[in-house]
């Protein structure tokens, strides 16, 4: 009987209990709006789930007190946590697709706007949160996180600098901004500075030539600097920081509204460094101080016909300095105390007009001035750059066919006070002006649902050098599924050099610069072959894989010499050949649980070979690594990142046999960690230490950085320096023997806020 009451009381417990559950009801959408099926749908204190259906509902039963959390998962999508209380409301929750950024809308690779699993040419897109994980006051130290992309910083003491892309140097990648060619010649070491961040949507990079469609310059590969569209912009966003070594940095930037059609964004950026540090007992100051105002504006105005018409400026002034700890402006130009002391005026205008036609017909134009003022030392550099540039673009769909044709125009004036621009008499002096107009016409062919093949050419005539010819050819296949995607390509690319300007050691220390011959373009071919996998966890983690094969080789490559002779710079077409060669790696997982890791490496030989004689090319590194770890941990709206690169041994200029300053630089790498944390939905402040090893190049980096006027220096009638017992090893001042940044270990804090 006992038995029997046991199971009754048991049957009626559990009766009860089922009858307590309630049925919760909900929608699961994407970001798009559409009903997700097959979602996964968990209460978390219970274990019991269900899927959803192909309209994105679902019902489940759960215990009528709350609260209870729910998990929602599903292959592609983040994870997403949703606390219900059992009181019947039907619950709508959003999942986003853990892929997005590969998914990214690119233009940078055919002038046109394309998903990136679509576009045929391999394009990296890195969002501005990318660089908010290791925020720096420019654009030129944001690269530094890129894989396979470094910015190379050419002097000690004035700290100038340029990117350079698979190893090969920095005039070889051409900088744009809104896909307009704004940072060259002249412009390529300080471009990159006094653009504001806080205005900044993307970056896109190609690796590789894109001459086809942006002509000279883009040799090695191209970034192009997105701003933000004036409709996807905060109202208000604000960016302040600060570092323990007295560095400070302002990006602002304000939507505003100056009628129904047109929109408007305001960026502003100040950066001001005012404290010689000298920590490494040199004499000469670590890091070059800076003040430096930028403002930028673009106006963005709807045609009546949906067409859009945009137009963006910016002013950018600089002062900045290095060099011995007791300098001041009274001694510039001066030979008591060495100063470089570099001051520059910029301004940039540029535009895209979407022709009111039925025809998809764009006009992009841009016209930007560079002045720039200097002083090394008693040496003057005084230059004067003007650049206009206007394309036509025509954009066509014709069947199976996607077709693009283009001309445009480039027109580059300018004067110094070098050698480059004297008469041939040597009295006088004779600005280049070059003209530079060119064709291309590209195809893109649906070979089928899931290949395309890619086709272009372009001829440009330059002015001084006559006819380039620059064509390519690209060939993408991908699964249905777009998770696995190959692509490889064949390109050739040209540029035409001016030295002074993308060559700051030609300024810099006692060489003579010396010019071997006329100097001709350079031309390069490339091969290039690209792999992506995307793959998704049942536990709805995302982890994304791609890598690269690349190949360069050069004719005609303008590379410095300084081994000749150390007291020289000279210049010339090389005879002979040089190559770039390697591959590379990316890896990108997201977690469910808010853990990220974004991590590269390259391995790459690039070499030139001459008269037999095969070496390994100046300030290359063989192989480099870079990381982005992250972990956000929502309850308390934190968010750790840890940040660095890692670099092989470089070959650096010495100043002949008796230098006794390494050949080769160790192995080195710089590792920042910073946390941040939110405040509501506006604000969030952050903090932390870069360069947390400490590490900076030796003191020595400078040669005879005591004697920069090189008054205790003896030379013989060939100009050769003359060892004597003051100067065993026989050196002259020297800056360039330049690897890594002198600026060692630094704490920064900064606060953001932002009004949607």
């Amino acid at each position: 009987m006992k038995k029997e009451i046991l199971l009754i009381s048991l049957f009626i417990l559990f009766t009860s209990l089922v009858n307590a559950q309630q049925t919760q009801i909900g929608w699961v959408k994407s970001s798009k709006g559409e009903g997700l099926e097959l979602v996964q749908v968990l209460v978390k204190e219970t274990g019991k789930g269900t899927l959803t259906d192909s309209l994105g509902r679902f019902e489940i039963s759960i215990p009528p007190s709350g609260p209870l959390t729910l998990q929602f998962s599903r292959l592609g999508f983040q994870t997403l946590l949703k606390q219900v209380y059992g009181d019947g409301k039907e619950v709508i929750v959003t999942l986003l697709s853990l892929d997005t950024q590969l998914d990214e809308v690119v233009v940078s690779g055919t002038l046109q706007e394309v998903s990136r699993l679509d576009s045929p040419v391999p394009v990296e897109v890195y969002k501005s949160s990318f660089f908010r994980s290791n925020p720096a006051p420019s654009l030129f130290e944001s690269f530094q996180n890129i894989n396979g992309v470094r910015p190379q910083v050419n002097c000690n003491i004035c700290n100038t600098g340029d990117i350079q892309i698979n190893g090969l140097a920095g005039p070889y990648t051409m900088i744009l901004i809104d896909g307009m060619p704004i940072v060259s010649g002249l412009a390529t070491v300080y471009g990159l500075s006094g653009i504001p961040q806080a205005l900044i949507d993307r970056i896109e990079v190609v690796k590789g030539p894109a001459s086809t469609l942006y002509g000279s310059e883009a040799v090695g590969g191209l970034i192009n600097v997105i701003t933000k569209r004036p409709e996807n912009a905060p109202l208000v966003s604000l960016d302040v920081f600060g570092s323990t070594w007295g560095e400070l940095n302002l990006d602002l930037g304000i939507k505003s509204s100056l009628g129904k059609n047109i929109q408007a964004i305001t960026g502003v950026n100040t950066f001001w460094y005012d404290t010689p540090i000298d920590n490494n007992q040199d004499g000469m100051t670590d890091l070059t101080l800076q003040k430096r105002f930028s403002i930028f504006q673009k106006i963005q105005m709807q045609q009546k016909n949906g067409k859009v018409f945009s137009i963006a400026g910016r002013f950018v002034t600089e002062d900045r300095w290095g060099g011995e700890m007791d300098w001041k402006p009274i001694f510039r130009g001066g030979d008591v105390i060495y100063g470089e002391s570099i001051r520059t005026d910029r301004w940039e205008f540029f535009g895209n007009y979407q022709l009111p036609v039925k025809e998809q017909l764009n006009f992009q134009f841009s016209a930007n001035g560079h002045k720039q003022n200097s002083y090394y030392g008693d040496v003057f550099y005084g230059a004067d750059q003007r650049i206009g540039f206007g394309q036509l673009t025509w954009n066509k769909q014709l069947g199976k066919n996607q077709l693009l044709a283009g001309a445009a125009y480039r027109l580059t004036y300018y004067d110094d006070n070098t050698p480059a621009t004297a008469e041939s008499i040597g009295v006088g002096n004779s600005p280049f002006v070059t003209h530079l107009p060119g064709v291309f016409v590209q195809n893109e062919l649906k070979l089928a649902k899931t290949q395309s093949l890619l086709a272009g050419i372009r001829y440009d005539y330059n002015s001084i050098h006559g006819s380039i010819w620059s064509p390519r050819l690209n060939y993408k296949i991908s699964s249905e599924d777009k998770s696995l995607i190959w692509r490889t390509s064949i390109g050739n690319g040209f540029r035409v050099a001016n030295v002074f300007t993308e060559d700051h050691a030609a300024l810099t220390g006692a060489r003579q610069v010396v010019f071997e011959e006329e100097l001709d373009p350079e031309r390069s071919w490339n091969v290039n072959t690209n792999l992506v996998k995307k793959i998704y966890s049942d536990l709805g983690n995302y982890f994304g894989l791609e890598g690269s094969i690349f190949y360069t080789q050069f004719s005609n490559q303008i590379i410095p010499d300084y081994e000749t002779n150390p007291n020289q710079i000279i210049y010339a077409n090389l005879d002979g050949t040089s190559k770039s060669q390697g591959i590379s790696f990316n890896f990108d997982g997201l977690w469910a649980n808010g853990f990220k890791l974004l991590a590269g490496a390259t391995l790459m030989d690039v070499t030139l070979e001459e008269n037999g004689i095969r070496e390994r090319q100046l300030f290359t590194e063989r192989f480099s690594g870079v990381w982005t770890i992250g972990y956000h941990y929502h309850p308390l709206e934190l968010t750790i990142d840890y940040t660095g690169n890692v670099y092989s041994p470089m070959r650096l200029p010495l100043l002949g046999e008796l230098d006794d300053r390494p050949e080769y630089s160790p192995w080195w790498s710089l590792q920042n960690i910073q946390i941040t944390k939110g405040l509501g939905e506006k604000w969030e402040i952050y903090g932390g230490v870069k360069n947390i090893l400490n590490y900076t190049p030796p003191a020595n980096s400078i040669a005879r950085a005591f004697d920069p006027f090189d008054r205790g220096v003896i030379f013989d009638g060939a100009g050769n320096v003359v060892p004597t017992p003051e100067n065993p090893n026989a050196l002259t001042f020297d800056p360039t023997y330049m690897f890594a940044p002198n600026q060692g270990i630094r704490g920064f804090l900064g606060v953001r806020y932002t009004w949607k």
